[in-house]
């Protein structure tokens, strides 16, 4: 789950992270009141949306007048924003963050997220703040600085030392460094984050260690911990196919390819997709209907590939383990009837009772491809839309 820039703040407030001052608004008016009440000379009229990269795209403004924060405010607030990461249809602003200018003395970087080699959670530091991390991995690796959490022990007071003296801290800012660094792990870690970002995370003229920019992520299996979340919770900014899927129970996330996959099991849908692309193909979904998959879950998961306009052909693999095949083979044509696919369909069911999932898949009378190993389903599938 994600939340917007003012949201995550609101959150690493409460642990302590040092953070500009800032105020939301939904409206011009609300901007130029929430300039009024911070006080001072300069603001930064910011866009508000689920994705990086809004300074280049225009949704990034600094405002040395109530007049400049108006005019900022009116050309943000409902446009749409294009950013690297919200691809060529953008998003809609409805919401800004105002927030008090400051004195910038150097941009750095702070990402804390899940090394999954090592199992263990990941404090990166680097000098380039204010650039794509994944950019700076590419070209200067070197500039990534890590500190591996142990799980047992934590995130170690020597640690945050180490990474503020490899930042170039010193004096009051490297006090103040050390401090922030411990704050946000203690907030990664209390919220059950999968990511927190500070980028940039500002020095001041004065020595001061902001968070100028905060990007949280949470771990959807553990938002049951979290009942505070829900509400911050905005569907605008999610893919509406993705919200349709989580209401549905399963695991969905939209590609861009023209092959819709159904498969049961997040490794089993890995393999699939990774199979897909080796026949030629490109996946249009990762669709995990889960462990149970009955005619209900299937019939969900049709509606959804099927509502991406780009899918040409449906892939659907399911190994029999917890479900008996012949169940499964039975929810497809119930759900194929009732959603009344037109495109291609290439089933490949393995496991218990797949035998008797073929003849009933083939007794139905539609237009199912039956195919016998994955590698034949993956060929199947690319040849019908070719």
């Amino acid at each position: 789950m994600k939340v917007h820039e003012y949201q995550a703040k609101d959150i690493l407030r409460k642990f302590g992270v040092a953070l500009p001052e800032g105020q939301m608004a939904f409206s011009v008016d609300d901007a130029v009141r929430a300039a009024q009440n911070l006080g001072g000379s300069v603001w930064v009229v910011k866009a508000q949306i689920h994705a990086g990269g809004r300074g280049k795209g225009g949704g990034v403004k600094v405002a040395r007048s109530l007049d400049e924060v108006r005019t900022y405010a009116s050309q943000i607030l409902g446009m749409r924003l294009v950013t690297h990461q919200t691809g060529p249809e953008g998003r809609i602003v409805k919401r800004l963050l105002i927030e008090q200018g400051i004195s910038i003395a150097r941009e750095l970087y702070i990402g804390i997220t899940l090394d999954r080699a090592s199992s263990r959670n990941t404090v990166m530091a680097s000098t380039e703040g204010g650039m794509e991390i994944e950019k700076v991995a590419a070209e200067t690796p070197e500039k990534i600085l890590k500190e591996f959490v142990d799980r047992g022990a934590g995130f170690r007071p020597y640690q945050a030392r180490a990474l503020a003296f490899g930042l170039g801290l010193t004096g009051d800012a490297f006090k103040n460094g050390v401090k922030f660094l411990q704050s946000l792990y203690k907030a990664y870690e209390a919220m059950d984050c999968s990511l927190a970002e500070i980028n940039p995370l500002v020095v001041t003229t004065d020595g001061s260690v902001l968070a100028l920019d905060a990007k949280m992520n949470f771990d959807d299996n553990a938002l049951d911990r979290h009942p505070e979340l829900a509400p911050l919770r905005d569907l605008d900014e999610e893919d509406p196919l993705e919200v349709e899927a989580s209401k549905a129970n399963l695991n969905y996330i939209k590609l861009d390819g023209n092959v819709g996959c159904m498969v049961n099991g997040a490794g089993l849908a890995m393999g699939t997709m990774d199979i897909i692309k080796l026949a030629g193909g490109e996946p249009a979904n990762f669709l995990d209907v889960g462990g149970g998959a009955n005619a209900q879950t299937v019939e969900a998961g049709f509606k959804i590939i099927l509502a991406d306009k780009n899918v040409r052909a449906v892939l659907i693999n399911i190994f029999g383990g917890i479900v008996r095949c012949d169940r499964v083979a039975t929810g497809v044509v119930e759900a194929a009837r009732k959603v009344k696919v037109e495109i291609p369909v290439v089933v490949r069911l393995a496991g218990t009772n797949a035998e008797l999932a073929g003849e009933i898949l083939a007794a139905s009378g539609m237009n199912f491809l039956v195919a016998r190993s994955l590698k034949d389903a993956a060929d199947k599938v690319t040849e019908a839309i070719a």
